[in-house]
């Protein structure tokens, strides 16, 4: 009698927890695609230089590894650098590949295709980049807090 006992309890926490884990996957599904909306925003935002909605995506204590060789510590770092010309392009297409789902932490993993242009570095090129951006939950807002952009080499 116990061994059944043992058995059918094991059963519940079995499809308990598949229960669980499936209500988990939805939640995710449904971030997932809050994130990847806000990730693409932030690439749309880079493309049209566009400071003010920027803002509203970018952390104020934010930090970017930049592509261009530098650690870019503040929002205020990035958008000296679309003022400046240094972040300018005439096509930017971002494509996140893998989410990574923490308390109140997600990560974007993907590459990026894009054109820059004016004085920006490497203008009139077509650079292909990886990218990992962090997002974070902070006062009931996601906000990219950590971003991290490399040039892939051409072999």
């Amino acid at each position: 009698m116990s061994d059944t006992i043992i058995l059918l309890v094991t059963a519940i926490f079995i499809f308990a927890g598949g229960s669980a884990s499936g209500q988990s996957l939805k939640r995710n599904e449904v971030l997932e695609q809050e994130i990847r909306r806000l990730d693409l925003a932030h690439a749309d935002a880079i493309l049209r230089r566009d400071t003010e909605a920027l803002k509203k995506l970018i952390a104020e204590d934010a930090v970017t590894n930049h592509p261009t060789n530098k650690v870019v510590k503040e929002r205020e770092g990035i958008l000296e650098m679309i003022r400046t010309g240094v972040i300018n392009y005439s096509s930017f297409v971002r494509e996140p590949e893998t989410f990574l789902f923490y308390k109140n932490t997600v990560i974007v993993m993907g590459h990026e295709t894009l054109k820059p242009t004016g004085d920006a570095p490497n203008a009139g090129k077509i650079i292909q980049r990886r990218y990992t951006n962090v997002w974070m939950k902070q006062k009931g807002k996601w906000l990219l807090a950590v971003r991290h952009a490399n040039i892939v080499c051409s072999n």
